[in-house]
């Protein structure tokens, strides 16, 4: 036994967490691949400010969650006189939190307006979903809202009538938050949450004005400025061609509230820092938006963005729990030695690794995709109809099984709430639930995005020049993904050829899934082996194939010196040659 551990009493047993940390300084992966994606001026005006949010994130923004995760809000529906205030109390805490997102990194506006952080333009997904991903690592309640009022400007920017759009748009990407106008969208109700065929609160017009009547029933960001909505506006036999788009206004013209309130709010098992809530609409003043029954297709032109934000929060959150992970494997001792030299702990933070770069590769090759698409690119919108769901069913997934890995890394003290490790396991599971079940996702994988778009072929087609045009992975390993790409490929038309195969929707996605972050793996492992010399991240493709594509024998230990190789390497604070990786490779 060490004189170190001889000498440990009491609290020196307790392993620190990641608190104090810059969350950008200690992600190379992320700040090399972001340099890869993104253009050479943009990066090289946006790294200072992600250096400054690392530190923010792990440290005051990290300690504001925790206080907002205990203060959460209050509704208050009546003021001392007894009338109908209306309005939700929320922890100082929350509105420093607030404060960060909107006024200092302009989160709601960068991507439709210039001026945010000094960028005389707007900026694209690469950069917006850049700082969300160290944002959400500090905090990750706020973040529905910030993403709730982004996806609401482009849909205001989109489909409002001119003067509706020239009223509101300048008040919601406004970068004072004394003048800004928060945004957010109401469409589940009792009756429908993914089968909005059944939605019914209704639209009506009424001495020439839209009036919205009825209830909706998850309202997340509950006391925003602007809200987006769908109503039936045709007829229940209709489903949803009957139903409409509308903007409703919290408060009119007049200064006077809309009429609609808030019945109760919801006691949520995470994102506890954030009000959501029961809407009660009587006869609401709102506008439509674009033409009437075309709701439910306008509403979907916003679900790529949601999802990716979804990923991205996932990925975010795997990041945060691989650190702390890490954290107490390293300063942890258990039987005379840290508890990443033991065997089976090395194999489980594998476990807590592996989807977290999946994710992170996910992410970036998504959001450059949504750039090149809103640029024009045909192939890249095709390959964005499939790519957004998938990070979005797969990544929101694995998020739980990591969470909870990393708390019981911690052991004991992860279950107790004065950790991190609590808030982790409730938040994560939010991911799966909101912007479709996981099943409500697979199924538009299989049947709209595979069996109509076709866009597995495309996104094939965009894995196979990768692998061709990356010359340092070695030739046999690229012989294997690219036939891991042809099998899930072809899988997928499989599934999606016959309705009687709907149950192995799943099964479909992931393999889309894993062979995609595998080929994402391996491209960039053999990229940041150019600039740093540092090429581990191809491995982490290898396990993605043994362990994600592979059937495994459950009573077998075949591969597994491939494994404790890999681990020797990616739990090692020294970089691994291209020599010494493909050595690994080869087993």
């Amino acid at each position: 036994m060490s004189a170190n551990v001889a000498q440990n009493r009491g609290i020196d047993w307790v392993a620190p967490d990641c608190h104090g940390e810059n969350f950008y300084e200690i992600d190379p992966a992320f700040r090399t691949l972001l340099k890869h994606y993104m253009a050479p001026a943009l990066h090289a005006h946006l790294e200072p400010h992600l250096t400054r949010l690392g530190g923010i994130a792990g440290g005051r923004l990290d300690a504001l969650a925790r206080i907002a995760d205990v203060h959460q809000p209050v509704l208050h529906a009546r003021d001392a006189f007894g009338r109908d205030a209306d309005w939700i109390e929320y922890h100082p805490s929350y509105r420093e939190m607030e404060r960060i997102a909107f006024d200092d990194f302009g989160l709601h506006a960068m991507s439709h307006r210039g001026g945010v952080l000094n960028w005389p333009e707007p900026m694209g997904a690469l950069a917006k979903y850049a700082i969300k991903y160290l944002f959400v690592q500090g905090e990750f309640g706020l973040m529905c809202p910030v993403s709730l009022c982004d996806t609401a400007a482009f849909m205001v920017n989109r489909y409002a009538a001119p003067e509706i759009r020239d009223r509101y748009l300048p008040r919601m990407t406004a970068l004072d938050g004394d003048e800004m106008w928060t945004g957010t969208q109401f469409m589940t109700e009792q009756a429908g949450g993914s089968d909005v065929a059944r939605l019914e609160v209704e639209g009506h017009l009424e001495d020439g004005e839209w009036r919205i009547h009825g209830d909706k029933w998850f309202c997340s960001h509950a006391d925003s400025d602007i809200i987006l909505l769908l109503a039936r506006t045709g007829s229940m036999a209709e489903g949803s061609r009957g139903l409409s788009l509308f903007l409703v206004p919290r408060r009119l013209e007049d200064g006077s509230r809309n009429a609609y309130r808030t019945m109760r709010l919801k006691s949520k098992m995470g994102t506890r820092s954030m009000a959501t809530g029961e809407i009660r609409f009587e006869g609401a003043t709102a506008y439509l938006m674009g033409a009437e029954g075309r709701g439910l297709r306008q509403v979907m032109d916003q679900v790529n963005l949601s999802r990716l934000s979804h990923g991205v929060r996932a990925a975010a959150m795997m990041r945060r729990c691989l650190n702390e992970a890490m954290t107490v494997a390293r300063h942890r001792q258990a039987f005379g030695k840290p508890l990443v030299g033991h065997p089976l702990m090395r194999r489980q933070l594998l476990k807590i690794m592996l989807p977290a770069e999946q994710a992170l590769s996910a992410y970036l090759f998504t959001a450059h995709m949504m750039e090149r698409a809103d640029a024009g690119e045909d192939a890249a919108e095709r390959t964005l109809r499939l790519l957004t769901p998938l990070i979005k069913f797969r990544a929101c997934r694995d998020n739980i099984a990591v969470a909870t890995a990393a708390m019981e890394v911690r052991g004991g003290n992860g279950f107790i709430e004065d950790w991190v490790n609590p808030r982790l396991v409730r938040d994560a599971h939010t991911g799966v639930l909101w912007e479709g079940t996981s099943s409500i996702v697979a199924l538009d994988v299989t049947t709209r995005a595979v069996a109509k778009n076709r866009a597995h072929e495309v996104l094939a087609d965009s894995l196979h020049d990768l692998l061709q045009e990356t010359q340092d992975i070695p030739g046999q390993f690229r012989g294997e993904l690219d036939g891991m790409v042809d099998r899930a490929t072809a899988f997928a038309d499989e599934v999606a050829a016959d309705p009687e195969n709907e149950p192995y929707a799943r099964q479909a996605t992931n393999a889309l899934y894993h062979a995609m972050s595998a080929v994402l793996l391996a491209r960039e492992g053999a990229l940041i082996a150019r600039e740093t010399g540092d090429a581990r991240r191809m491995l982490l493709g290898r396990l993605v194939i043994d362990h994600r594509m592979r059937g495994q024998d459950p009573m077998g230990l075949i591969g597994r010196e491939t494994e404790k190789a890999a681990a020797n390497l990616l739990l090692s604070d020294e970089p691994a040659s291209l020599a010494e990786v493909e050595i690994v490779l080869r087993r």
